[in-house]
């Protein structure tokens, strides 16, 4: 299962596009409202969410992956909701896929997750990460994958997909949405 954190401000390309591919994937993806069964985007855009953050429960439903979409306010809200922080911490102690693009990353740097790993953030969060930086718009570091920001959320996705579910399956997807 992938949980997608929702909470208001969020960047709605960082969130909806891995969505869309996730799915086009086969798996089986939640976006999660912090706070709200409807959350507005940094952009106006209401979403209503699969699941309110009380529904999570790892132990009926466990992550494969959880992903954190940048965006402002919507990063300092998750950070603040101690349901994103059990289930990244839940994440790490299970060896589980965390994915976080734009300013999220800064999140996860925050709560000491990315110490002895390399990532990537949005301009000017990097001082936030306490990790290697990376130099491509996306970067896998063993289980946790970052990106710079809404202008690689496609590529985010892909790479979301290639690690969930291989190359080859994150391949088909770019070329059948004629990605290059």
């Amino acid at each position: 299962m992938v949980y997608v954190f929702l909470a208001n401000g969020f960047e709605e390309i960082e969130a909806l596009a891995p969505v869309d591919l996730l799915r086009r994937a086969g798996l089986e993806v939640l976006t999660v409202g912090i706070g709200d069964n409807e959350i507005t985007g940094a952009h106006g855009i209401d979403v209503t969410p699969d699941i309110a953050e009380w529904d999570l429960n790892f132990d009926v439903q466990p992550a494969d992956l959880v992903v954190l979409p940048g965006g402002m306010p919507g990063t300092k809200n998750l950070e603040a909701s101690a349901s994103v922080r059990n289930a990244v911490q839940w994440c790490v102690e299970q060896n589980r896929y965390i994915g976080a693009i734009c300013a999220a990353p800064s999140v996860l740097g925050h709560w000491g997750v990315l110490k002895g790993h390399e990532a990537v953030c949005y301009p000017g969060y990097e001082s936030e990460l306490g990790c290697t930086l990376g130099k491509k718009p996306v970067v896998q570091s063993g289980k946790i994958i970052t990106a710079r920001g809404a202008g690689v959320a496609v590529e985010f996705g892909l790479a979301l997909i290639s690690a969930l579910c291989g190359a080859q399956k994150s391949e088909e997807i770019r070329k059948s949405i004629q990605c290059r």
